[in-house]
């Protein structure tokens, strides 16, 4: 049944389904506390198991990237093993550049235990033939960058094995967590996504940061370059992988559903009493999981919808008895995404919540494709013209005209999500609009949407540099116009931990 919107106090009573699979309730402290929890058994299975059959294992436990594509695991690392080149190496990359607003939990798992991602990402090179892992963070990351580093140390120091892992160190750039772009990043150059999918082209050797950059380059051919494939798997994604090696598929299975079967690392945030991250059985109901994790709403409001980070179709209230799996998602006409969800109540301009949303993709956006720039930020634009009481009935006209043209020619998703994330805001915020417009509630300060920096003590803080960011990605007070694309073509990343 629909739940409607959600009162503080409302009588619901959820079925908690939280479990321990990927996420540590209890942070392992070091490699022998790993190895005291099992750890490093999966590995020592994967050592004496066929490549073919570690990846028959992960095809069978049906899993799919957790990064928000929901890729099937097991076709990724067939189609990287069945494309390797002897022209140059195979290289695994673990994503954990985590950027999107709302969500928490490739940090919360890191910080938890970062050997068994190791470990998974060890078992993906031996399946793929890979001689080196690499660990992609964003050099804001220093408790993780720490952390991933001590346990990169141990394990050599333990020679666990012969593959080499190393950490590249990223920008702050959205972009730099989408798969092409951070192999660009990985090479030296800036996050531009490139125009192949990443296992048609892996890592130029020995050519970091001088090859000519992803940006203004044309479609490639469907032959692709020759190089190696590059495997790119997301933190929670391989923080699975050892529990599939060592206990089996079917064991994987126990939980979720036939279609979305394991767990899913979920992060609420918003308008809830607090903030957290958690882990739950696939198929456990949305509103479970704001009860569970947000303590429901604040005292006095009432819940109207949650945003899953800021890629997917917003979800009413009524649909928060939706399961967190793929395929219902989908059928709610969302998605289920990174499981990072921005939960919002009636004291939140929804209008200025879109325009935050807009206006962090219309930043974010590199400038490749031109009407992923020029409509996103003529979309943020509009909106806070509304905010602001001086938009009319041509600025709605105007806002259809730019969602529907914002993803043409899109190399990646950052566009589409302008018109499915802020489209399906707006439309939900119709009554709003209609009220600003008639200029009959007080005009609203568009509101900040930005990555999590840290989720402690049930509160989540945002990166407030994010209001300083310029759509040309520089922090001064004027905007250059020009798109990042152009201004920085095919120089080095830059890489700082601080702006």
């Amino acid at each position: 049944m629909p739940l409607g919107p959600i009162t503080s106090g409302a009588e619901y009573h959820p079925i908690v389904t939280r479990i321990e699979r990927v996420l540590d309730l209890e942070p392992v402290v070091d490699l022998a506390d790993h190895l005291s929890r099992s750890g490093g058994d999966a590995l020592a299975v994967a050592s004496s198991t066929d490549p073919i059959d570690l990846i028959g294992a992960v095809a069978d436990a049906g899993l799919r990237g957790r990064g928000g594509a929901g890729f099937p695991t097991g076709v990724k690392w067939q189609t990287v093993a069945d494309n390797r080149s002897v022209r140059t190496p195979t290289a695994v990359i673990v994503n954990a550049a985590e950027g999107e607003p709302g969500t928490f939990k490739d940090r919360a798992i890191l910080r938890a235990n970062p050997y068994r991602v190791l470990e998974g990402a060890l078992i993906a090179a031996r399946a793929v033939g890979a001689p080196e892992v690499i660990v992609a963070l964003k050099a804001s990351f220093e408790q993780e960058r720490v952390r991933v580093q001590h346990a990169i140390d141990e394990l050599c120091a333990a020679g666990i094995d012969n593959v080499a892992m190393r950490i590249c160190v990223g920008p702050a750039s959205y972009l730099f967590g989408e798969e092409s772009a951070m192999l660009e990043v990985v090479e030296g150059r800036q996050p531009f996504p490139r125009v192949t999918p990443p296992y048609r082209r892996g890592l130029d050797e020995g050519q970091s940061g001088s090859a000519n950059s992803a940006a203004t380059v044309g479609l490639a051919g469907t032959g692709g370059t020759g190089d190696s494939p590059a495997l790119v798997d997301n933190v929670e994604t391989l923080a699975n992988v050892p529990g599939i090696i060592l206990n089996g598929s079917d064991w994987f299975r126990e939980v979720g559903t036939a279609d979305s079967p394991g767990s899913i690392v979920c992060t609420i945030t918003g308008d809830t009493e607090h903030h957290g991250v958690g882990e739950f059985t696939m198929g456990t109901p949305l509103w479970d999981i704001i009860e569970e994790l947000g303590g429901g709403p604040r005292a006095g409001q009432t819940l109207l919808a949650a945003v899953s980070g800021t890629a997917n179709a917003v979800l009413e209230a009524a649909q928060f008895t939706t399961l967190l799996t793929y395929e219902d998602m989908a059928a709610a006409g969302s998605g289920l995404g990174s499981a990072g969800f921005i939960v919002l109540d009636d004291s939140t301009d929804l209008v200025a919540f879109a325009q935050g949303v807009a206006h962090f993709l219309a930043v974010e956006s590199c400038g490749q494709c031109l009407p992923c720039k020029d409509d996103g930020i003529g979309i943020a634009r509009l909106l806070a013209d509304l905010c602001s009481a001086s938009g009319d009935e041509r600025t709605l006209t105007e806002l259809e005209r730019r969602f529907a043209t914002v993803g043409d020619g899109a190399r990646c998703g950052l566009a589409l999500q302008q018109s499915r994330c802020v489209r399906s805001l707006v439309t939900l915020a119709a009554g709003t609009v209609e009220r600003h417009l008639a200029r009959s509630i007080e005009p609203a300060e568009p509101l900040l949407v930005a990555p999590i920096v840290e989720l402690v003590n049930g509160t989540a803080t945002i990166d407030t540099t994010y209001a300083r960011k310029q759509p040309d990605w520089s922090y001064g007070p004027t905007d250059s116009g020009t798109p990042p694309a152009e201004l920085y073509a095919d120089t080095p990343v830059t890489i700082s931990a601080q702006v």
